[in-house]
């Protein structure tokens, strides 16, 4: 790599870190919130926006059902994070669900739950930065009109903020973390106030705006389905949760309870966020339709439809505009950084399946910070894909959302279950049969309701989207278990013995020539150094005139090794060459071939199209011969040494045991 390349990459990712400053890289409680809490706690940006939108298609007395909705979805939340709070104490290692689920129920369970998480983390990142774009957009129309490249360029920046590190990156995400916080929750205790306390009134700019409802919507199986479809909409801001059980590892000590501790701040928070905007929205007034231009009868013209969010603010801070901007901010900047906690998920857990060997096994390596590099790359490639794919809408891309994470949260739920049978069977002291059954109570709770949710999700969003998560989780869980099996397949085939090992007889050397120059020359001293039984340089000949030249540079040479001239009548190299190894081999087959090949080392990568070209056809044909070895003999060029800051070293008289003059010729 170049200097300038280094340099780069140096102010881009920072400096590499040794292996033993990883314990130093974990995450106190107070950096660990915003880092794996952020995706849970900015749901309630969109999460609540979609319980209204969806129940807008039967107009506005659907609305009166919005705080039950909410509610439901809250206690889900809640029992998501208790029973959560049990698997991070009895799974620390960082499998999270996958682990549960494999531990407890075998590895085609841990496989589903692994392809559903990864899917979903994928999904949470271009949600999230959709969204964003969607709320920045609302107060900056250039981010409206380009929402693509907002978000492409989003993700980029996290990506290389995430390539410096866990601990960089928690850093630099508190601090608009807790701003939002205190910008969302201050607003809601504001509002509430004002409302309850103050008893003024605070109208959203959409509140006199009339929304009509679909025909045939608000009766019947068709209101219950809608209303089940909100609900399912609203569940989107449960995912993250599981986050946490997977990024166990990253935690200071004692990890588990931190990562238990931080779980329940976690749920808290969004719950307290999650109702207080439903209620806000209900004071306020607010109208906002899934399809606008459709849906809404009196909108003045040139009438834009804000996030209910952006309308709350305005509403709640009416005359004070800075308290607007700050929550419209901060909620925006949120929703960009909550894509950070799939970039801390998606790696660990990526980890832990290439360790399985599930995954290639790059996922398993650190990159310079000590973060799994390869793994955010990945995350972040598929989500800039998605971005683009749907345009960078929120309303398509929740479709695909939400079905991962509770495949995952219902898997989970049953092999925690499993757990703690398995636990009770050997445990005799009263007290601990308690905690477990305990435990297994709360987890069995969580199994009825993410379950319950789970067939919800399936029933209204299959047909509006879902069934392409369900595709990819399918194709994903595929790929998997043939990368398994293809490395079972190579470890078997690698510690067979069929019969044993036999050392060659003899070691027959073979030099490529094709002109009599310097790196032909290392290359023949080279092969000479090895001592092989037999040693012979073979040319090819494309061209009469050039051949009888080259053979009469050989003989002034007076070089100790013959000189074979192989025919080509069809002008070709690779397979003449090919043909007459394989011709040797025949001949004695107990004998190993060495080729070798004289090759420039270049320094721009534009030279690397003017050289080499014949050597890698070689290679690439030579190295599917069995009993052939194929050994590159380099040769410096200048520009190479340049690249490397050095000045280049001055022509030796004698190299590799064979000496020229001032004009190049050899002599011994």
């Amino acid at each position: 790599m170049s200097k300038l390349a280094i340099a780069a990459k140096r102010l881009l990712v920072g400096q590499p870190f040794r292996s033993d400053r990883l314990s130093r890289t974990r995450l106190p409680k107070r950096l660990a919130l915003p880092v794996f809490a952020s995706d849970a706690m900015s749901s309630v940006a969109y999460a609540p926006e979609e319980i209204f939108l969806v129940l807008s298609v039967a107009g506005l007395s659907a609305y009166s059902l919005t705080p039950w909705i909410g509610a439901l979805v809250a206690l889900v939340m809640l029992t998501v994070v208790a029973s959560y709070r049990q698997n991070v104490r009895a799974y620390p290692s960082g499998g999270g669900d996958y682990e549960v689920a494999t531990v407890n129920l075998g590895r085609r369970a841990g496989l589903t739950v692994a392809s559903a998480l990864l899917v979903d983390y994928v999904l949470t990142v271009a949600v999230s930065i959709s969204s964003a774009a969607a709320t920045i957009g609302a107060v900056v129309p250039l981010v409206a009109s380009h929402k693509v490249a907002f978000a492409v360029l989003a993700i980029v920046v996290l990506t290389a903020i995430n390539l410096r590190g866990a601990r960089e990156s928690g850093g630099f995400m508190a601090i608009p973390t807790y701003a939002f916080l205190v910008g969302v929750l201050g607003m809601i205790g504001f509002g509430l106030f004002r409302a309850l306390v103050l008893d003024e009134p605070m109208r959203a700019e959409s509140a006199s705006l009339n929304i009509q409802g679909e025909p045939g919507q608000a009766a019947g199986l068709a209101f219950v389905f809608l209303v089940m479809r909100s609900f399912s909409q609203g569940a989107a801001a449960l995912t993250g949760v599981e986050a946490i059980s997977n990024g166990v590892p990253a935690f200071r000590k004692p990890k588990s309870r931190n990562a238990a501790s931080t779980l329940l701040m976690m749920g808290t928070i969004s719950v307290i966020m999650l109702m207080g905007l439903i209620f806000l929205a209900r004071i306020t007034g607010v109208r906002i339709a899934e399809d606008p231009e459709e849906q809404i009868v009196n909108a003045p013209p040139g009438y834009e439809q804000d996030t209910m969010l952006a309308q709350i603010a305005e509403a709640v801070f009416g005359a004070f505009p800075p308290g607007v901007y700050y929550v419209t901010t901060a909620t925006a900047i949120i929703l960009i950084l909550a894509a950070n906690t799939a970039f801390n998920g998606f790696p660990v857990l990526g980890s832990v399946l290439a360790q399985d060997r599930y995954l290639p096994r790059q996922f398993h390596t650190r990159g310079d910070r000590l973060a799994f590099s390869n793994g955010i790359v990945f995350l972040a490639v598929f989500a800039i894909l998605l971005v683009v794919a749907f345009d960078a809408q929120v309303t398509q891309l929740v479709q695909l959302y939400v079905v991962g994470v509770f495949v995952s949260f219902t898997v989970s739920q049953i092999g925690m279950l499993r757990h703690w049978n398995r636990q009770l069977r050997t445990e005799t002291d009263p007290a601990e049969r308690r905690r477990m059954r305990r435990s297994q109570g709360i987890n069995g709770f969580g199994l009825a309701m993410t379950g319950s949710v789970l067939v919800i999700v399936l029933l209204t969003k299959f047909v509006h989207g879902a069934w392409i998560a369900i595709a990819a989780m399918t194709a994903l869980y595929l790929l998997m278990t043939a990368i398994r099996r293809h490395y079972d397949r190579v470890a078997q085939e690698l510690q067979e013995h069929v019969e044993p090992a036999v050392l060659p007889s003899r070691n027959y050397a073979i030099v490529l020539v094709s002109q009599v120059h310097l790196p032909t020359l290392r290359a023949l001293a080279y092969a000479r150094a090895t001592r092989p039984d037999t040693l012979e340089a073979i040319t090819v000949n494309v061209d009469d005139e050039e051949t009888r030249a080259l053979r009469a540079a050989w003989d002034a040479e007076n070089l100790p090794v013959p000189l074979k001239v192989v025919e080509s009548p069809y002008r070709e190299i690779t397979r003449p060459v090919v043909d007459y190894v394989k011709r040797t081999r025949r001949e004695s087959p107990r004998d190993v071939v060495t080729v070798f090949i004289p090759e420039y080392v270049v320094g721009h990568w534009w030279e690397h199209l003017l050289h080499n070209q014949s050597a890698l056809r070689l290679k690439s044909r030579l190295l599917f011969e069995p009993g052939v070895m194929v050994t590159s003999v380099p040769w410096q060029l200048e520009s190479s040494t340049r690249v490397n800051f050095r000045a280049p070293a001055p022509r030796r008289s004698v190299r590799w045991g064979v000496g020229q003059d001032e004009k190049g010729n050899g002599r011994r």
